[in-house]
């Protein structure tokens, strides 16, 4: 396949809205980004999120209910209004571009189970632009016997073709991963652990704010050792890559008694211990930790993570790319990859037995 233009939305699980990429790709070695908008979600529409993740956090199975079909519809309007936004400040029309990649909104995440959760319509997507729609990225490696995620690796590799190897990508937002490309594209990846979930949390708990700003609050704090230490002893640690989590698999109870400062200060270490635990399963120390996604703006978790790995991280604008387009312009470049029939998930990065293709299109 020549070069396209695709479209790639993203609303992850910290919830802060939807972002929409305009970029064209062959879906290989070609990557040139050029539009970008972020929306962010009203406080109403993250309270029917969080309702429907909760809710389907008790399910043993993907089902609907009234709630989730009110968060579904929710999340395909707001997907919709961001991608006709985007191509009108980009100036293109619909009829330019090739796919739009919809990841949609994860409330569940449970390849334990053999199952994963994303809502939003593809299909009316598809109708109401007149663009051709893949959805639903994760079920088939799912299906396969693979975690699901991470699946932005592929793109990581893209990305950081021209570095010296090897060189490893973490991706911060609810929950953190990484990427580590060796020698000959080798690819590792796996989910590190909590990354701004908790302290977003805890912090919407403690002060009524939707996150700690430049992590200004941590800063204040002090690190609580033992309940540190309580966080970190978990058997997800010590589980061997490839591996992934839910949202919900970890909570910031223990550190409930603790003052704002301090409880946020704690959690923000248990992320930067849980990134330096991930650099220990990769195959060799990375020559550069390049950091994507909202927790590279939090300068105390940087700090934190420079020192409990030992390597400075460096927000992937070093790179000259926009952090906070990166997932989705990967899913825009997955999408290109998945009507091309090119792999998306890996044994590497997944868990999937053979490197597969994966999601669904959705024709107008």
């Amino acid at each position: 396949m020549g070069s396209v233009l695709a479209v790639g939305l993203m609303s992850g699980t910290s919830l802060d809205g939807v972002d929409a990429a305009l970029i064209e790709t062959d879906g290989e070695g070609h990557v040139r980004p050029i539009a970008f908008r972020s929306d962010p979600y009203s406080e109403a529409a993250r309270a029917t999120l969080r309702d429907a993740a909760a809710l389907a956090l008790t399910y043993d199975r993907p089902r609907q209910s009234p709630a989730i079909v009110e968060a579904e519809g929710l999340v395909t309007r707001r997907h919709l209004l961001a991608v006709r936004q985007l191509l009108a400040e980009a100036k293109v029309a619909a009829k330019d571009v090739a796919v739009i990649g919809f990841h949609g909104q994860t409330i569940a995440h449970r390849p334990d189970r053999g199952w994963t959760w994303q809502i939003g319509d593809g299909a009316a997507m598809a109708a109401a632009l007149d663009i051709a729609v893949v959805d639903d990225l994760r079920q088939a490696d799912v299906a396969a016997g693979g975690q699901g995620a991470p699946l932005l690796p592929v793109y990581h590799r893209a990305l950081t073709a021209a570095l010296p190897r090897p060189v490893a990508v973490l991706n911060l937002g609810g929950v953190g991963n990484i990427t580590w490309i060796g020698e000959g594209d080798a690819i590792l990846a796996f989910d590190t652990g909590p990354a701004n979930a908790l302290v977003d949390d805890w912090v919407l708990a403690e002060t009524g704010e939707r996150f700690d700003a430049g992590g200004e609050l941590a800063a204040t704090g002090r690190v609580d050792a033992t309940i540190l230490d309580t966080l970190l002893d978990h058997p997800f640690f010590d589980a061997p890559p490839p591996k992934s989590l839910d949202r919900g698999d970890f909570t910031a109870q223990p550190a409930r008694g603790l003052s704002a400062a301090d409880g946020a200060a704690t959690l923000t270490a248990f992320t930067a211990q849980s990134v330096e635990l991930g650099l220990r399963q990769l195959p060799s120390r990375p020559q550069r930790l390049i950091v994507a996604g909202g927790g590279r703006h939090n300068a105390t978790l940087m700090r934190m993570i420079g020192e409990a790995c030992g390597i400075m991280p460096e927000p992937i604008e070093a790179l000259g790319w926009n952090g906070d387009a990166t997932e989705a312009e990967g899913f825009a470049y997955m999408a290109v990859r998945s009507l091309a029939g090119l792999p998306i998930s890996f044994p590497g990065t997944t868990g999937v037995p053979a490197a597969m293709t994966g999601g669904v299109a959705h024709w107008p």
